[in-house]
């Protein structure tokens, strides 16, 4: 397996490539932006591994056109210690994965051998609503540079909410829609979860609310400053 690592603190790259090399992969090192965009146009890489923070090109603009240029190779990006921020864009920008520095070696092998199982065509699935983003991969809310874990009916409810934003979502439509035709689930169990991700959304210092509609149900919305 063939990778192409692109990071400049260089004596952090050659510890990277000693450990991949020690794990049977062959590594190409570049030190910059417009090395990795090269290397990665004339090389076919099962994966690539993207510092942020590069000069010459960012690994943001290196991301971009690559994948402006079709290229299919999952893409690992390397980002600062909580910039969630970072995560968030390198996703929506086509990358596969990310990882925040410092990390643990035997985490990147583990990610990397995830990344190989994947299918080509895999794309990390995220919803954007007002300063929020909802990852569909790891069921988190992340806004503010913080980022929540949903539960299942969280994750189902907000997803709903979001999919259908223009609209009011009645108890029952929700209930329906998540606990099934045939739950033994009382219908308080929708006023609970919305109470929980509303809990969640605050604790975020998110502009999203989840509105009442006296009579009708819930809509989501984005507040006023």
């Amino acid at each position: 397996m063939k990778i192409l690592l692109a990071e400049d603190e260089k004596e952090l790259s050659n510890a990277l490539v000693m450990l991949l090399s020690h794990n049977n992969y062959v590594v190409d090192a570049v030190y910059d932006g417009e090395d990795a965009l090269s290397y990665a146009q004339e090389i076919d890489y099962d994966i690539i591994i993207l510092d942020i923070m590069m000069p010459k090109l960012n690994g943001y603009q290196v991301l971009s056109k690559l994948r402006e240029k079709n290229c299919k190779a999952p893409i690992l990006m390397l980002t600062a210690k909580s910039h969630v921020d970072d995560k968030v864009t390198g996703l929506e920008l086509g990358a596969d994965d990310y990882l925040t520095k410092p990390f643990e070696m035997k985490e990147l092998l583990a990610r990397i051998k995830a990344l190989l199982r994947r299918p080509q065509n895999f794309n990390a699935d995220i919803l954007e609503f007002g300063d929020m983003y909802l990852n569909r991969d790891t069921c988190q809310i992340i806004c503010n540079n913080q980022q929540v874990v949903l539960n299942k009916k969280e994750f189902q409810t907000m997803e709903l909410l979001i999919l259908n934003s223009k609209q009011i979502l009645s108890k029952d439509l929700i209930m329906d829609k998540i606990w099934g035709y045939e739950s033994d689930a009382e219908i308080n169990v929708v006023w609970v979860n919305i109470s929980s991700l509303r809990k969640k959304l605050a604790k975020l210092d998110s502009k999203v609310t989840i509105a009442s509609i006296r009579g009708l149900g819930y809509k989501i919305e984005v507040g006023c400053d």
